[in-house]
């Protein structure tokens, strides 16, 4: 019974002690978190989810810019909202704004992750994260959500950036094979189509009749240019001995001439011919090159003996039909008797006009027809004496001679006329050079002359015109001689001429550009001066020096104005330049000045104080200092706004009964530096 009565009562003592003592799921002020980065308070994990969780989430701060943090606790409380509760414990808690908190009310149903403004995740991402844990959270999955919230931070724990990163690098990997092939096959392109075209020019070029033709095709063509030059020149050979057996050494002399040069050309031709035979192995673009040049050496031999074949078969019609072309010389023979007196008097009559300087070409013509005339006597009977002795090819080589003689005594005759002609023309065109040195003499008597080039120039000029006049109007002239002078004398004072309008031209547009200059710096001294002068007690020296600098320099351009508009040009930019900078150094003091001074200081320490003891000095200061003020706004204060800051507010608060999605009515925690280690 005592026994029973001692067990009543410590039951009743149990319960009222329960009745007492707070219930399990106690509510939970803003807490301190542990030192990992779960703090389980609400004892809703196990020993393993702990640890597991903890891995998870340095994972994350190994792998990504930012910080999650977990807490479980049954209720919040001290503020009992879950944004003010998560906030402030993150708050108290020191972490940065790259480190987020997830708190979780177990029994309170209630879920928010903090984080502060300027963190790597917006507040729609955050918002998102929320929404995919809040199914997980219904089904009290404590480590699937905190997982799950790790993941989504970090971005699926990076295989999302990975996977990326490895498309990327997948599609520049297949890029770059794809252009490697693409490049090896051109490639190999252009090495089959330069093999299989040699050196040939990959554009055909007009002037260049080579060029479309492969190696092999000019190979092909100089191989037989070499054989048909050869043949001809043997042929050519074979023809000569003839003619030498016919008409002797002295009638084909030149014929022998022309086969020797066509040799030496062809010998080129089989020594170039031989490099491309020989050992050594040679370029292609080499031995292109020399089997075109054979081509052409074989077109020149062609051209060489073609040039002589005319004459060769001339040659041979004289010795077949000699009797016949003797008749015909010794007509052309007798044409001179006409001819040669009148080179006589031609020459008699230049030289009655003209100066013996001027007839040094033609002074011998008649005596040189002379002896022309009686060589072809001389072939002319060696002529007829061969054709009685039966002497055909003797004969031909006389006729032929005899015709050249002739042919020569006309031209030397006729080149007596031919000379009055062109001295007649040489004097008229020396005449209008006179007339046109005359006007060039006037114009450079017009022109400014500061160097005495344009007086020098038009003195030769006379000189020369007075040398002129002797050699076209004297009783003996020299129309030559006169037109040489008088053009050098022409391009003489032409180009001095030239040069001194060029110096005119420039000399005009540098007065110009002095007016101009002069005008914009007595605006900027005028500008400098006013406000400098009413602005008196707020301007420095460096601006009064500039200006009194810059009208000095004003007064020396207007001083070498008239003798040297180039000095004084430059000196009325150096005004017009320190005028700007005293302008600009004046404005700089003002607002210097302006800006350290206030209208609010007083007498005795603002603008207007500093115990002056000159009168005028005072009312020059007071003046500058008002004017100096009203301009650059005077002395003012402003207003420091203070910045607010706002919390992120969302978060998907719980149903009362079960977890449910919740919109954000706060703003983020906002906090400088530092993070939690």
């Amino acid at each position: 019974m005592k026994t029973r009565w001692k067990a009543l009562c410590a039951l009743a003592l149990a319960t009222l002690l329960g009745a007492a003592l707070p219930s399990t799921a106690s509510a939970t002020d803003p807490l301190t978190l542990d030192a990992g980065y779960v703090t389980d308070d609400a004892g809703v994990l196990s020993s393993g989810e702990d640890q597991s969780l903890e891995a998870r989430l340095q994972e994350l701060t190994e792998n990504s810019s930012a910080d999650l943090f977990v807490v479980f606790v049954d209720e919040f409380t001290s503020p009992s909202d879950r944004i003010g509760w998560a906030d402030q414990v993150a708050v108290d808690n020191g972490l940065g704004p790259d480190q987020y908190l997830l708190a979780i009310a177990t029994e309170q149903r209630s879920y928010f992750i903090s984080g502060a403004e300027g963190g790597p995740l917006s507040g729609d991402r955050l918002d998102d994260i929320e929404q995919k844990i809040q199914p997980l959270l219904a089904q009290e999955d404590w480590d699937g959500a905190v997982v799950l919230a790790a993941d989504e931070i970090q971005g699926d724990g990076g295989a999302g950036a990975l996977r990326v990163l490895l498309v990327i690098v997948a599609v520049v990997a297949v890029a770059l094979v794809v252009w490697l092939v693409v490049a090896l096959v051109r490639r190999r392109r252009r090495e089959a189509a330069i093999r299989a075209r040699g050196a040939m020019p990959a554009t055909p070029d007009p002037a260049d009749p080579f060029s479309t033709m492969t190696d092999a095709q000019v190979e092909d063509l100089a191989g037989a240019a070499l054989v048909r030059a050869d043949d001809a020149i043997t042929s050519s050979r074979e023809e000569l001995a003839f003619a030498i057996a016919q008409f002797g050494d002295a009638a084909t002399a030149e014929f022998t001439a022309v086969v020797d040069r066509a040799r030496q050309k062809l010998a080129e031709a089989f020594d170039l011919r031989q490099k491309l035979d020989d050992e050594i192995e040679d370029t292609i673009h080499d031995r292109r090159a020399w089997h075109i040049r054979i081509v052409q050496i074989a077109d020149e031999v062609d051209d060489i003996l073609d040039d002589n074949v005319e004459a060769f078969d001339a040659l041979r019609r004289l010795e077949q039909n000699a009797p016949q072309e003797l008749e015909r010389v010794r007509a052309e023979r007798a044409s001179l008797e006409a001819t040669l007196p009148v080179a006589d008097a031609a020459l008699s009559a230049l030289s009655a006009a003209y100066a013996p300087g001027a007839l040094t070409t033609v002074a011998e013509n008649p005596a040189q027809a002379r002896e022309r005339a009686s060589l072809a006597d001389r072939a002319i009977d060696a002529a007829s004496d061969a054709i009685a002795g039966g002497r055909s090819g003797e004969a031909a080589f006389a006729i032929r001679t005899a015709e050249q003689a002739v042919a020569q005594a006309h031209q030397l005759a006729a080149a007596l006329t031919t000379l009055r002609d062109d001295l007649a023309g040489i004097e008229a065109r020396a005449q209008a050079l006179v007339v046109e040195l005359q006007s060039d003499v006037q114009t450079a008597g017009q022109l400014p002359d500061q160097d005495g080039s344009l007086a020098a120039a038009a003195s030769a000029v006379r000189q020369q015109l007075e040398a002129a006049r002797a050699d076209l109007d004297g009783p003996s002239r020299n129309p030559q001689r006169a037109f040489d002078a008088l053009s050098a004398a022409n391009t003489t004072i032409d180009q001095t001429i030239a040069r001194s309008k060029e110096n005119a031209e420039r000399a005009l547009r540098t007065r110009q550009m002095l007016d101009q200059t002069l005008l914009q710096a007595d605006s900027e001294i005028r500008t400098a001066r006013e406000f400098i002068e009413t602005r008196r007690g707020s301007v420095g020296s460096t601006a009064r020096t500039r200006l009194s600098q810059a009208e000095a320099s004003r007064a020396q351009a207007e001083a070498a104005r008239s003798q040297s508009p180039d000095a004084a040009l430059t000196d009325a930019r150096r005004a017009l330049d320190l005028a700007r900078q005293a302008i600009s150094s004046a404005s700089a003091d003002v607002s210097t000045y302006s800006s350290s001074s206030g209208w609010d200081a007083g007498w005795g320490g603002g603008p207007f104080g500093g115990g002056r003891s000159n009168d005028s000095g005072l009312a020059g200061d007071i003046l500058g200092g008002i004017i100096g003020g009203l301009l650059s706004g005077g002395g003012g204060g402003g207003s420091r706004s203070s910045r607010g800051s706002s919390w992120r507010s969302s978060g998907g608060g719980f149903r009362s009964s079960g977890f449910g999605g919740g919109g954000r009515s706060g703003g983020a925690r906002r906090r400088s530096g530092g993070g939690r280690f």
